[in-house]
Order: C-alpha cells, then sequence, then structure tokens
C-alpha cells in the first residue's frame, strides 16, 4: 500500500498498538479541540447532524454546511461552518461540551486518532490508522489506554466507517484517479444525493431525478422511509450516474 508522506506530528500506528488517551471535563484543554479548525464534513455526518438539530437537509446545508471546491478538485468539499467569536469556535460547543454529542461527526469521534482508508487495485480497500499529537491536546497525558481497534469501537465509529468506506468507490473510483472532469450536472447530482438527502427523497417520490444511461433505478418504500437505507441507494444511484455502471 502507498501510505500518504504523513506530516511531523503525525505517526502512523498498527491497529493493535496501545496508546494512551481520555478527553473529559477534567482536562484543562477540554474543548479546545472545537476551535479554530476546518471539520471537514462526510455525508454521514450531515445525516446524523441532521437527526441531531431537527433541521433538514436543505436548512442544514445552508445554516451549518460551507462548500468549497477549487479548481483542480474533482468534487466540492464540504465543511461545519465556525462562529465569528475570534476563536473560530465550532457552532456546536458550549462551555459543558458537545452539543450534539451522541451524534458529533467521525473527525470528532476519532480524534486524536485519524483512519484513512485506500482504495487498491481489485477493488481492495486498506486501512491505515494514525495518531495526531497537538501542543494545546493534554488528553496523552491521562492514563487510559486504548488500541486503534477500541478506539473505534469505544467511539461507536463502525456505521461511520461503513458509510465513509462505501462512498471511497465514488471518491477514488478509477475514472477520478484518471482526472476526468464532471459537468456541473453531475456536480449538482453529487451535492444532491450525498448532502441534501431530504431534497433528494423528494424528487426519487416524485419521479424527479435525471435518469442513467442503464435507466430509473426503483427504490422500495422502505429505502425512502429510512435515511441510512436512502443513503446508501442514493450512493448506488450516484455510481451509476457519474460513471455509467
Amino acid at each position: 500500500m502507498n501510505t500518504p508522506l504523513l506530516p511531523k506530528n503525525v505517526t502512523r500506528i498498527q491497529a493493535d498498538e496501545p496508546f494512551t488517551f481520555a478527553c473529559h471535563p477534567g482536562v484543562s484543554c477540554f474543548t479546545e479541540c472545537c476551535r479554530e479548525l476546518e471539520l471537514a464534513l462526510t455525508p454521514y455526518d450531515c445525516l446524523r447532524l441532521r437527526q441531531a438539530t431537527g433541521l433538514n437537509s436543505t436548512e442544514l446545508l445552508n445554516r451549518h454546511v460551507i462548500m468549497e471546491q477549487e479548481p483542480h478538485e474533482t468534487f466540492p468539499r464540504f465543511y461545519l461552518t465556525m462562529v465569528d467569536d475570534g476563536r473560530a469556535s465550532c457552532v456546536f460547543v458550549s462551555p459543558d461540551g458537545c452539543t450534539v454529542y451522541q451524534d458529533r461527526p467521525a473527525a470528532c469521534r476519532t480524534y486524536p486518532m485519524g483512519r484513512a482508508a485506500i482504495r487498491q487495485p481489485g477493488n481492495r480497500t486498506e486501512i491505515f490508522h494514525v495518531l495526531v499529537r497537538e501542543t494545546h491536546c493534554l488528553g496523552f497525558s491521562e492514563q487510559q489506554e486504548h488500541t486503534a481497534e477500541s478506539y473505534n469501537q469505544d467511539q461507536s465509529l463502525e456505521q461511520y466507517n461503513r458509510f465513509n468506506d462505501n462512498l471511497i468507490a465514488i471518491l477514488q473510483h478509477d475514472q477520478v484517479r484518471q482526472g476526468r472532469q464532471f459537468s456541473q450536472e453531475q456536480i449538482d447530482s453529487f451535492t444532491l444525493a450525498l448532502y441534501d438527502l431530504d431534497r433528494f427523497r423528494h424528487l426519487l417520490q416524485t419521479g424527479q431525478l435525471p435518469e442513467h444511461k442503464s435507466g430509473q433505478i426503483t427504490a422500495d418504500p422502505d429505502q425512502l422511509a429510512d435515511d441510512e437505507a436512502l443513503l446508501l441507494w442514493s450512493m448506488d444511484w450516484l455510481s451509476a450516474v457519474l460513471f455509467n455502471n
């Protein structure tokens, strides 16, 4: 596997390699990691934040999400907005901690660990883990021991990882790696299917989704009603739209 070059404060760890870390109100740096950061959001992050806030997907995008796309990038990136308080604090952080803790994004759950999934030839996915040691973080002085595997379990990351790994088939598709560029209509479909799930559901229900070469995919009523099932279905739909699957 070709591992990306890592910054000096980031070290790769094995899945069973122990490290000590804990974050709680008793640590003096509590919530410092919730400030002055760029917090990338995955589609599943947005799904959970919709559920936590009671907003529909379009409202969440308009209120709390920034979309950016550089000219050289294939797809847009999505970030959580920060409060203009001089410290660029997360909109969901309070003196007592995270107000959406049960539905916090995967990047918050994994910190200070990072997890990367890289698609290899033959549609194999290689996983590796890293530790990020930032100067403000005192959590490494705590005595609670973890491994990458146990930390993933402790932070309830299984479902997040499932959806994020499923997305790799799109983000790291061979056509993307070969530099293919997509039309604005296709980019709009990317945003719709992955980040605006309520509007996607409405268009699906009313037969207004654009068709791909193999014709309109159909979804059963259970998929329409269940957010997680619909997101998995929308990824399949998007893959067909983008790559003529």
